[in-house]
């Protein structure tokens, strides 16, 4: 069985379902797809949310009205039979009486909020079931509350939804389609909740880890995991195979196809992922497994957005307990880092979220002088032992020559070398790596 997942663009008007149904009967092979909510849906959904909890609902009846009219309108398009537009027409009315329910409610709280936020996902995928039948395709909708759960830390029950979903799949008529919702969930209360972290894309990896899945398919509008930036270097090509830590890397450091987390139960399954195109389905796109190739550098991302704090303190020299109680600073602000480079006397760190800097900044004055640098990027460099491989540092800092280098960062992970620059050189940096490390490599 091959578990699909298609994201909102891939969903977001008639036609583009019409595109989907035909990508997923091109073979005989039994699917579950996974769908996201219609382009839009879901953003609008968190705009009623926050006006319901701000006490605004005049507001808010409002948005939902215009968000009915938008898919009584792509109804209309979807269906080309009378029956076809009654059902899609029933569907639509049924689950925004239900939102509008919602908005009645006096003391609408984070868990209505939830509830609200789970609607995109069960119109699309209601949508695109009745559409399905009209076609004359067999295929069966697995609602996702049914069967989908996280713990109370808010991590996947793999073993409980292997077991639900089985037995719902064994104990029902079978067919070659089975058609689920992204990203909703209950939790260890019952409740409706939401997958957080790569929504979609994090369900069909739970979904594929759960059955056992002999692939996992996420379907875009890019063709698979570029070597480089398409937004800033020309004639990047996309990488035909990555292991599930490299992806993981290129994901965090900006490769912004897939979440750095939403692959993760797939991983630790050993199923493999490929990411495909839905404007190019014939091309191969990206597999992402725990099989590794001899390519030392396979690809480059860049993360905005960095700050760099570096901390100078005669103090530190052979000073156990240093870097301990530095960290603790961070960890009592909730603030993840991302770089980390020491010497004897000074200590540099990149963060990504400045929302305590001030108040970080100040508590680690008390252990010397500390510096600032905003408008940072990271620079990740990805592939196969990258550090260790004969030569491979020479090509990267040859490349850099010209370019102010904040920080180095490798030897942490065997997958990635990464270089701290000020955004104003990104653009250089990315171009220049890209001429100098993928020369006479073949992807």
């Amino acid at each position: 069985m091959i578990v699909y997942k298609f994201g909102g663009t891939s969903v977001g008007m008639p036609e583009r379902m019409h595109k989907v149904s035909e990508l997923i009967t091109a073979d005989d092979k039994t699917k579950i797809v996974v769908l996201s909510a219609i382009s839009g849906t879901t953003n609008t959904l968190v705009e009623i949310g926050e006006l319901l909890l701000d006490r605004k609902q005049e507001e808010a009846k409002f948005k939902v009205k215009n968000l009915k009219k938008h898919y009584d309108e792509f109804t209309a398009g979807l269906y080309s039979t009378a029956e076809g537009k009654r059902r899609g027409s029933e569907v639509v009315d049924i689950y925004f009486k239900e939102i509008n329910t919602l908005t009645d409610i006096p003391d609408f709280n984070q868990g209505n909020n939830k509830t609200l936020l789970a609607y995109g996902e069960i119109l699309s995928t209601n949508l695109f079931h009745h559409y399905l039948t009209e076609a004359g395709l067999k295929n069966m909708l697995l609602p996702a509350l049914n069967y989908m759960s996280i713990d109370e830390n808010g991590e996947p029950e793999i073993e409980k939804i292997s077991t639900k979903l089985k037995n719902i799949i064994e104990t029902s008529e079978k067919v070659p389609l089975y058609i689920t919702q992204g990203y909703i969930c209950r939790n260890h209360e019952g409740k409706t909740d939401n997958l957080q972290r790569g929504g979609s894309d994090y369900t069909a990896s739970i979904v594929g880890a759960a059955i056992n899945a002999d692939e996992v398919q996420i379907w875009t509008d890019i063709d698979g995991m570029h070597n480089n930036d398409p937004r800033i270097v020309k004639n990047t090509f996309p990488i035909s195979e990555l292991t599930f830590d490299e992806a993981a890397e290129l994901a965090y450091f900006g490769a912004k196809i897939l979440h750095p987390s939403s692959i993760l139960p797939a991983q630790k399954y050993g199923i493999p992922v490929r990411l495909k195109s839905t404007m190019d389905h014939a091309a191969p796109g990206t597999v992402i497994s725990n099989v590794s190739g001899d390519i030392d550098i396979k690809a480059i991302a860049a993360k905005d957005g960095i700050t760099a704090i570096k901390i100078k303190s005669t103090r530190m020299l052979l000073a156990h307990g240093f870097l301990r109680r530095l960290f603790e600073v961070f960890e009592k602000y909730k603030t993840s880092i991302d770089m980390i480079t020491t010497s004897e006397v000074a200590v540099s760190v990149t963060i990504d979220q400045p929302r305590y800097l001030d108040q970080i900044v100040e508590e680690l004055e008390h252990f010397g002088i500390v510096e600032v640098d905003k408008n940072q990027t990271i620079i990740c460099l990805v592939g196969s032992m990258v550090a260790a491989k004969k030569g491979v540092l020479v090509r990267i800092f040859d490349a850099m020559a010209d370019i102010p280098v904040r920080m180095v960062s490798y030897g942490g992970s065997k997958n990635n070398i990464s270089l701290l620059v000020d955004t104003q050189y990104k653009e250089k940096a990315l171009i220049s790596l890209n001429d100098s490390v993928f020369e006479k490599q073949v992807v």
